[in-house]
């Protein structure tokens, strides 16, 4: 029992201090209201019952789960506004903290009107995925300490999280909602281990690389934001390069995913649910990896519930396959002799938010999980020694300013 508050004892100690800063803080406000400043730090301590999730969590706290970010944006002229955050991450061996630049963009929006507006945006831009993943750094902003993995997964967050290259989009503005269209076109972050890790393993000697991928998103916001539909496309074209002594071979990944995402938001409940399509192709990497095609699905269903002004409760049922054709990853387990649960996971969630300031907050979340299809390797080295069915609980302390 010492042990594991032990190791957890300099989360604890930040932990206090967010406590001890939870107090009104406005952001920089410069220049007549043209510059801004904003910030967030969060810490989160995870126990499971089995298997590793962000760090070594397994009958211990693990407290190797952070988050500190630091944002600005400048309207130049009314048509132009720059802005940019840099983001320290530690994630448990997807993340080491090493500060980098999240997003750095020019927004150019030279038609505007009472009817809508357009733009073009060029830089390290967020990328359009799903309803959550332009704003899924900012703890506030997600529904619950992680968000769904079977759309928004940490083992491959950086291929997704923003791109290098260009944004058109364009809204319109009517009696009958809101309706956005954008289209990108970027460079995916290749350039980390924890890209190349999840998708050909630890100990690989080789580079990963991709082409330019597009994005393309429709957005309608209805009835002052209380129904949002969309649909999202996306491709990813990755290339792995082997390197001194590697015995894979030249290989390619093509994913496709398609995300359908629908939201209804009442005055004290709101009602979540994404749908993803994925299909995927593993090829040209020689008889020592698992090659092939697979038509991938997930989805999950979200509840929320605000029980009081500083309180809000949540409920998700969150599942993924990586093969539809092979739900069960019995073919899977045949040709690899891996484990056939690490090829999906169901997981019910049960989560309690308190808003102590508008600064300051508190979760609490609980996972009960049947499968291993969203644990990184970098936590899990020996896949022969995940469990099935494991529990997992993590407390968040988030401050912004």
């Amino acid at each position: 029992m010492y042990s594991r508050f032990a190791s957890a004892a300099p989360g604890i100690a930040l932990f206090g201090a967010c406590l001890l800063w939870a107090q009104p803080v406005l952001c920089l406000d410069l220049l007549g209201g043209d510059f801004q400043v904003h910030g967030f730090a969060s810490l989160t301590l995870v126990n499971t019952s089995d298997n590793n999730f962000f760090g070594h969590s397994d009958d211990r706290i693990s407290n190797d789960f952070s988050e500190v970010g630091l944002n600005a944006s400048w309207r130049v002229t009314p048509e132009l506004q720059v802005a940019a955050e840099v983001l320290s991450r530690r994630a448990g061996g997807t993340d080491d903290g090493g500060a980098r630049l999240d997003y750095g963009l020019a927004d150019w929006s030279p038609l505007s009107s009472e009817e809508g507006r357009g733009g073009v945006r060029v830089g390290r831009i967020k990328t359009a995925y799903g309803l959550y993943n332009k704003t899924r750094d900012v703890p506030f902003t997600r529904p619950s300490i992680i968000l769904p993995q079977s759309i928004y997964f940490e083992r491959t967050r950086n291929l997704t999280v923003s791109a290098d290259g260009g944004e058109i989009y364009v809204e319109r503005y009517g009696e009958g909602g809101i309706l956005s269209a954008s289209f990108a076109y970027g460079q995916p972050q290749t350039d980390s281990d924890a890209a190349k890790v999840a998708l050909v393993g630890l100990n690989r000697p080789g580079s990963l690389d991709s082409g330019l991928a597009p994005d393309f998103q429709l957005l309608y916001e209805g009835a002052g934001g209380t129904y949002r539909l969309a649909f999202t496309a996306t491709r990813l074209d990755l290339h792995y390069k082997p390197g001194f002594g590697d015995l894979l071979r030249s290989g390619r990944f093509e994913l496709t995913p398609l995300i359908f995402s629908a939201q209804y938001n009442a005055e004290c409940w709101s009602l979540t649910s994404e749908y993803a399509l994925r299909r995927s192709s593993v090829s040209n990497f020689g008889p020592f990896f698992y090659n092939g095609t697979a038509d991938g699905r997930s989805y999950y269903l979200q509840g929320t519930y605000r029980l009081a002004p500083q309180w809000e409760a949540l409920l998700r049922y969150d599942a993924y396959y990586a093969d539809w054709g092979d739900r069960d990853g019995q073919r899977f387990a045949a040709a690899t002799r891996q484990p056939a649960f690490s090829r999906f996971a169901r997981d019910w969630t049960a989560g309690l938010r308190f808003d102590v300031t508008p600064q300051f907050m508190l979760r609490v979340e609980a996972h009960w999980v049947d499968g291993t299809g969203f644990l990184a390797v970098q936590d899990n080295p020996n896949s022969q020694s995940l469990r099935r069915y494991w529990d997992n609980y993590m407390l968040q302390a988030s401050y912004r300013f």
